[in-house]
């Protein structure tokens, strides 16, 4: 019967590590035959426990650094039958790495990844045994003197594998905490403190890590400190590069494809699925596996970062994986000048694999030396054109059956959120039982963008469309145009080039200028709409703060929550900050000046859309004019289009008299959109509260209560009609 490979394979590691046991075996049995020969009886009930004055003064003879079995000679005879059984054992283990050329026993993997002596490999095998095999425990308790200590100790390995004497001694550095064994975290000592005193080294004992036991047996299994954060893959090209922009595919293929040398790659930039795609492609191209690790969520479960980085580079060095470390600046100290101890930088670069560091700010490996070469990639959120491509990717076969430069287009997203959204688009068209459609993508896209900033501004809801708007015919031109300019920033600024040089950031801002009412809310909900959109409104007069320096905070958070919210922020009441700068008169006035300068440099690097909208245009510094996109104002409406206003806002639903004149309330009622919706919604209660219908009572009633409300004086005889 033919085996399979990977069967085979398993099979070839553990009978490798069975064929070591086996030479151990043989040191025990050596060692069990000299206890025999010294007088130590095994069969003793009390043994290890008691000490009869015999043995007493046995141990006080005894000669220093030496184990009741090494002060009995085996005769010639004897210990030429150990000698020759050793050696056969030796040889078995050579025979089979002869005989498997092709094939490297996981043991002796582990042994050339931390570059063990034969001392250190035996000492770690002795202590691999009783997790294999229980007999071990009983007979490490016999050659302990002591039934109860079932693990090696220090003390034990040193009987085994060392000559008498004090030159013993010096084996004791293979346990030191800087040792491989110890530094790499193959083996844990246990020390136990017994009022106040550690256990003495030599009788600390010695346990295999859990990690290295499965690694040896077959699988990868990380540890508890480092939990589901860390994942062995063997990564595929393919799926790799298709998340990774081009230019860093082809660098990171040059650079991993050399086999003399393994660089240390450093990435940087917000795209974190981007860098861990990157992650897999370069270590698909150096040929090896992939163990990554996500260090900001380990070190947030409470793992030192000394103690996180140095797992990492353990489990990479036992796999023989290439090591990728996403959330790296949180391994980075807080001070001025980030960087690592002098230890840890070292174990980096002496980790012989390919090795990936990936955080949002770059780093700049400071206090590393020449010994390995550096490269630096950056990860920005992507392009439209790689938007535009990892929506097609991601949607796969339905890519070509919708419209994606839209959704591209509007939506800055990473590469993470975009596989989000067009999982959720699929999941949305289904469940409407429909073909996926652009809708499905601009909804999915909304919902996997940042909704955080809901904690601090109110989001609208989009309600009206173009022909809800009333305005003179320039002025909706200049919408249609802002709407266009909006929709065209890819094409215009990233294909055309023009943010190159001409532009500081891909931001467009709008003031919108004009009495209560007239409409500035209405045009930003409409084009929020035909953009598919989030819009968010705050209110500046709640934003500015009396207290220097408080305002800034505030309009920081703002910000930031806005950058990755992919939302229309609508500032109102913008004359809180945005009046005519003053001059300097005292500290407040200066600090106002500050406050107006900080909004105006935050909303130019802003990348979104921004709406400012005030009541006094006459306010606005020519300054901050001048840096605007758009500057649309809106009037009071004129006779004609109040009468528009009326007729569009008033319901078709709605129950009316017949005398209801809408053309008489325009002509003698000089009031905005905001307050006429405002008149038709009160009239509509007062109708339904007296006799089902609106009627020009209740309109006029409205108008009285609207005029009371915005201070007016009320003239009785405008509001009688004739009946």
């Amino acid at each position: 019967m033919k085996r399979e490979s990977g069967s085979f394979e398993t099979d070839f590691h553990l009978l490798y590590l069975t064929t070591e046991l086996a030479r151990l075996d043989l040191l025990i049995r050596r060692e069990v035959f000299r206890w025999q020969q010294a007088g130590q009886d095994p069969s003793h009930a009390f043994r290890g426990l008691t000490i009869s004055l015999d043995e007493a003064e046995a141990l006080a003879h005894r000669p220093v650094g030496t184990s009741w079995g090494q002060t009995s000679s085996l005769d010639p005879a004897e210990a030429e039958q150990f000698a020759a059984a050793q050696a056969q054992a030796e040889a078995r283990s050579r025979e089979m790495l002869a005989a498997h050329p092709d094939q490297r026993p996981r043991l002796v993997q582990l042994t050339h990844h931390f570059n063990l002596s034969q001392f250190e490999l035996d000492s770690l095998l002795i202590c691999l045994a009783p997790t294999l095999d229980l007999r071990y425990e009983r007979l490490y308790g016999f050659l302990q003197d002591d039934v109860t200590r079932r693990w090696p100790t220090i003390n034990l390995i040193l009987n085994l594998l060392t000559p008498p004497g004090p030159a013993r001694w010096s084996y004791l550095a293979h346990f030191a905490d800087d040792a491989p064994l110890m530094t790499n975290q193959l083996l844990r000592r246990e020390a136990v403190e017994t009022n106040g005193l550690t256990t003495p080294l030599l009788a600390q004992a010695l346990q295999v890590d859990p990690v290295v036991i499965a690694w040896l047996l077959g699988r990868y299994q990380p540890t508890s400190l480092l939990k589901e954060h860390a994942a062995l893959t063997q990564p595929q090209p393919a799926e790799a590069e298709a998340l990774v922009p081009e230019a860093v595919a082809s660098a990171l293929t040059r650079r991993c494809s050399d086999p003399t040398g393994r660089p240390l790659l450093i990435f940087s930039g917000p795209d974190r699925a981007a860098q861990a795609a990157a992650m897999r492609l370069a270590a698909a191209r150096s040929g090896d596996p992939l163990l990554e690790v996500d260090l900001a969520a380990v070190i947030k479960d409470g793992v030192t970062p000394v103690e996180a980085l140095r797992l990492a580079l353990r489990d990479s060095r036992l796999t023989g994986a290439a090591l990728g470390l996403l959330g790296w600046d949180s391994l980075l100290s807080a001070d001025d000048e980030p960087g690592l101890p002098t230890t840890l930088l070292a174990e980096l670069e002496r980790q012989p694999q390919l090795v990936i560091v990936a955080g949002r700010e770059k780093w700049a490996a400071k206090g590393l030396t020449a010994q390995r070469a550096l490269f630096w990639a950056d990860f920005p959120l992507p392009t439209y054109a790689q938007r535009l491509a990892l929506w097609q990717y991601f949607l796969a076969e339905t890519a070509a059956e919708v419209e994606l430069a839209g959704v591209a287009g509007q939506f800055a997203l990473s590469t993470e959120q975009i596989e989000d959204a067009a999982r959720l688009a699929g999941h949305l068209a289904a469940q409407a039982g429909e073909s996926l459609h652009e809708r499905h993508l601009f909804a999915a896209a909304r919902a996997s963008s940042n909704s955080r900033l809901a904690e601090l501004a109110r989001k609208i809801t989009p309600r009206y469309v173009w022909s809800d708007l009333i305005l003179p015919p320039n002025r909706l031109e200049i919408l249609q145009e802002i709407l266009a300019t909006i929709r065209n920033r890819p094409r215009v600024l990233e294909e055309w080039g023009v943010a190159r040089k001409l532009v500081p950031s891909q931001g467009i801002t709008i003031l919108f200028a004009g009495p209560p009412g007239t409409g500035k809310t209405m045009a930003a909900e409409v084009i929020a709409g035909e953009l598919g959109l989030d819009l968010y409104k705050i209110d500046l007069s709640t934003v500015v703060s009396k207290y220097i320096g408080e305002t800034e905070k505030n309009l920081e958070k703002i910000f930031t929550e806005a950058a990755s919210s992919n939302a229309i922020l609508f500032f109102d009441e913008a004359d809180a900050i945005f009046g005519k700068r003053s001059e300097v008169q005292d500290a407040h006035d200066r600090y106002a000046n500050i406050e107006v300068s900080y909004l105006l440099q935050r909303m130019e690097a802003y990348d979104g859309v921004t709406f400012l909208a005030t009541n006094l245009r006459a306010n606005v510094d020519e300054a901050f004019t001048r840096r605007l996109h758009f500057a649309v104002d809106f009037p009071e409406p004129k006779v004609a289009d109040r009468l528009r206003i009326w007729q569009t806002l008033f319901p078709p639903d709605v129950p009316q008299a017949p005398n209801l004149a809408f053309e008489l309330l325009a002509e003698r009622f000089k009031l905005p959109g905001g307050n006429i919706r405002n008149i038709i919604v009160s009239a509509a209660y007062l109708a339904a509260a007296d006799g089902g219908r609106v009627t020009m009572d209740h309109m006029l009633h409205g108008v009285r209560r609207e005029y009371q409300k915005m201070g007016r004086l009320v003239d009785e005889a405008e509001l009688q009609v004739e009946r």
